[in-house]
């Protein structure tokens, strides 16, 4: 049974930083792709960043690049979200998403749907 769990989540004042992980069981994370995803109320799931195995495919939002960094350790079957700079409209929960590669297109990687795992998600809330 595949699991994805995150960590992590909490308040924080803006400006301040946070780092959210995604531990996975039941897969081998190594062949994974994963991708970051958040939704605030009221609002529909918004990409924000995808690790798509290596270095050189780490995809982000416009509105986190430069502030959000997602890394991997595979022997660890985990996934960070490292978020710096963090501003109230980051305010969300915070889920990571599962799925094997099919495609080299970064913007497919950016859709909910081409995820077959989910985590249930950590809430990250920026004070004013």
């Amino acid at each position: 049974q595949v699991q994805l769990v995150e960590f992590g989540g909490g308040l924080v004042q803006a400006g301040g930083s946070l780092r959210l992980s995604c531990t996975a069981s039941g897969l081998s994370l190594s062949l994974y792709v994963i991708g970051w995803f958040r939704q605030a109320p009221g609002k529909e799931r918004e990409f924000v960043a995808v690790d798509r195995r290596s270095d050189a495919h780490r995809y982000y939002a416009d509105s986190v690049k430069g502030r959000f960094t997602v890394s991997r350790d595979n022997g660890k079957k985990t996934v960070y979200l490292e978020m710096n700079s963090l501003k109230p409209e980051d305010t969300a929960v915070y889920s990571c998403a599962a799925t094997l590669p099919n495609s080299d297109a970064d913007s497919y990687y950016a859709r909910p749907t081409t995820y077959a795992y989910w985590g249930q998600g950590t809430q990250v809330t920026v004070s004013s």
